[in-house]
């Protein structure tokens, strides 16, 4: 399954999550997204990671392009974040 994963830093976690994340402004389940993980850095909880799960590259790639436009927008005031669509090439659980 494609994830597309982001990073960037935010100025607030709890701001931006509640601000940002939650208001869902491109709406990842209309998008095709079924699974999101949010993880922070463990030495800066401001510095966001974000993984969006799809089922099918096309909709990685539409929700990509969408969230590059949304980025674009100087009223988004977002940061530099950075994204890239990942496989996942193997997984064993210990």
């Amino acid at each position: 399954m494609p994830i597309l994963h982001i990073e960037h830093q935010v100025a607030d976690y709890d701001t931006w999550k509640r601000n940002a994340f939650d208001a869902d402004p491109i709406g990842r389940a209309k998008s095709g997204v079924v699974r999101h993980r949010i993880s922070q850095g463990a030495s800066d909880p401001n510095y966001v990671l974000i993984e969006l799960e799809f089922a099918s590259m096309p909709e990685a790639e539409a929700m990509h392009a969408a969230l590059r436009d949304l980025w674009r927008n100087p009223l988004a005031q977002i940061g530099s974040p950075t994204a890239r669509i990942i496989e996942t090439v193997e997984a064993k659980e210990y």
